[in-house]
């Protein structure tokens, strides 16, 4: 495995992930991240997966699996709006409720960051992140990521709006 640290490595998605991925899909405690209002039907995952070995110059995404050392997949991280000319995309990452604050997330980002320098030699990678996710907050900072900005009341959430902090890496 060329993706792998000390506790956690990163891997292809498998038509095995299917279950997994509909769990990650449809919890709905984080849809308004990714501005999702519906369940993703397995159905919809399956051709998903179908498509998810196609090269991400064709594409312009990388989904991995993010798996600890006893190859249990605890979470996801990907790439998107992958812009070659431009040698950016944005980065998203997601684990497991009861595996997080083990430093799977940060082992897993360390490892996509290694690839996009030395393999896609990308320039930049930017991300979003809701200002009340203060966890993330500091792994991307803690990983190099700089703030550029706040989109106010960017998030509509049924407690209210929610601010989201704009980060950017460049390499």
């Amino acid at each position: 495995m060329f993706l792998k640290s000390d506790n956690t490595y990163l891997r292809a998605l498998e038509p095995a992930d299917l279950d997994f991925l509909y769990a990650l899909e449809n919890d709905i405690a984080v849809w308004h991240i990714g501005n999702t209002l519906t369940p993703y039907s397995k159905f919809v995952l399956e051709a998903y997966l179908e498509n998810a070995t196609l090269d991400i110059y064709s594409i312009k995404q990388l989904r991995l699996v993010i798996c600890n050392l006893e190859h249990r997949a605890i979470g996801a991280i990907d790439l998107y709006d992958f812009e070659p000319l431009h040698q950016r995309a944005g980065i998203g990452i997601m684990v497991e409720r009861e595996n997080r604050g083990k430093g799977h997330a940060a082992e897993a980002l360390d490892l996509l960051l290694q690839y996009c320098r030395a393999t896609l030699q990308l320039h930049q990678l930017y991300c979003s992140v809701s200002a009340g996710n203060l966890p993330s907050i500091h792994l991307f900072r803690k990983a190099g990521f700089t703030e550029v900005g706040v989109r106010k009341q960017w998030l509509r959430l049924p407690e209210g709006w929610e601010d989201v902090v704009e980060f950017q890496l460049l390499f």
